[in-house]
């Protein structure tokens, strides 16, 4: 009899992005898989590569407690109703909520994937009363046996294990989603046109946006006409997003450009030259800069949670002290003024993507925590 496995995520795009992979390999496996999300519309592309779905009533961004309680009695009910085999729950919010409901409804075994912190956990809110208070909440519903937590930092992990949410042997390690390197090949820079330096996030100001266009207007008077910015990612509900308003007065759609939400990524990364992340967010593993490593971009970023984990300084890239918009500017300039050092930092780029962020490795750690939780 297939073992039922649901797969709790809070929206439909975020795990056709970053769970697909993972959704289809346990399928293939022989797993029965449910994804368990708010439908925004694409729910359906879930369901075409024969994966089940049913639409999370969630407010992603929100604190409102009734919201928060329909979102915990929903999952109460569909697990003491559905009685899955596994439950794996992706975010924090979903781990919050999700593990309160698996604990309630008897599930047998649980898998939470902390997929950065966010927020509540950056500099101004780590010891806040809210971020306690997770953390206690989590330590009660983490702590038996059938659990397993999979991390892709070392200091999301350090968290959970100061605050004994779980013990050593609980852990589990993923860099980052993972990528189909097929997918991303090496591709050369291309040699016409401007200089493009990309970066490609949710408009939020705790990922470095206005960092970014404060450094492109310093080098503006000696690069205006042979540099452009491209600004890639669409408005954001998150506390610190960053209006509509106010990327249209920064951007001037030429030296600096802003292009919203976009679906062809991976072609506007092939026809950049340098990627820019300058973010302080509580990142899991960034994927945008993953992807951009694998064909063969040097990445400036900072010296912050996750991001770190992806830039060796000096070898595909820069890394940078947060929130400095002088030393982003200075070590742009290195890499706009130098073809060659962006050439070869961009083939480093490509080889520490294969070597750390293959999907496979990725598929291959989630199947034996299906198993051991199992068990």
């Amino acid at each position: 009899m297939q073992k039922k496995l649901f797969i709790v995520v809070n929206q439909d795009f975020f795990f056709l992005s970053h769970r697909l992979p993972i959704g289809v390999a346990a399928r293939e496996a022989g797993y029965d898989v449910t994804i368990i999300c708010e439908d925004t519309g694409v729910s359906h592309k879930i369901r075409e590569v024969g994966l089940n779905t049913i639409d999370l009533p969630i407010n992603k961004a929100g604190t409102n407690l009734s919201d928060e309680i329909k979102t915990l009695l929903f999952l109460y009910n569909l697990f003491r109703k559905e009685k899955p085999d596994i439950v794996h729950l992706v975010g924090l919010k979903t781990m919050l909520w999700g593990s309160l409901a698996c604990r309630l409804a008897g599930v047998k075994a649980m898998v939470s994937a902390v997929s950065g912190l966010g927020v509540l956990f950056d500099e101004e809110h780590a010891h806040s009363f809210m971020s306690r208070s997770i953390l206690k909440v989590l330590r009660i519903t983490h702590g038996k046996k059938n659990t397993k937590v999979i991390f892709q930092n070392n200091d999301d992990k350090s968290i959970f294990m100061n605050a004994r949410i779980m013990k050593e042997k609980q852990c589990a390690f993923t860099n980052g989603s993972g990528i189909n390197l097929d997918n991303y090949e090496y591709t050369p820079e291309p040699t016409d046109g401007p200089i493009k330096v990309i970066f490609t996030a949710r408009m939020v100001a705790d990922k470095g946006t206005l960092i970014l266009i404060d450094a492109a207007k310093k080098l503006e008077g000696e690069y205006r006409g042979k540099v452009q910015f491209l600004l890639c990612g669409g408005l954001d509900t998150n506390p610190k997003g960053i209006t509509r308003e106010m990327l249209e007065s920064c951007c001037d759609s030429e030296y600096i450009q802003w292009l919203g939400y976009r679906k062809d990524i991976l072609e506007l990364l092939k026809q950049s030259h340098i990627m820019a992340f300058p973010s302080w967010y509580r990142e899991g593993l960034p994927k945008s800069v993953i992807e951009a490593e694998a064909i063969g971009r040097p990445v400036v970023t900072t010296d912050s949670v996750g991001c770190r984990d992806t830039v060796v300084d000096g070898k595909n890239g820069y890394m940078i002290p947060i929130k400095d918009s002088n030393a982003l500017a200075v070590a742009l300039k290195k890499l706009i003024d130098n073809p060659d050092l962006r050439r070869e930092m961009g083939k480093n780029a490509r080889e520490f993507a294969v070597n750390k962020f293959d999907i496979r490795d990725v598929i291959k750690v989630h199947m034996n925590v299906y198993k051991a939780v199992l068990e």
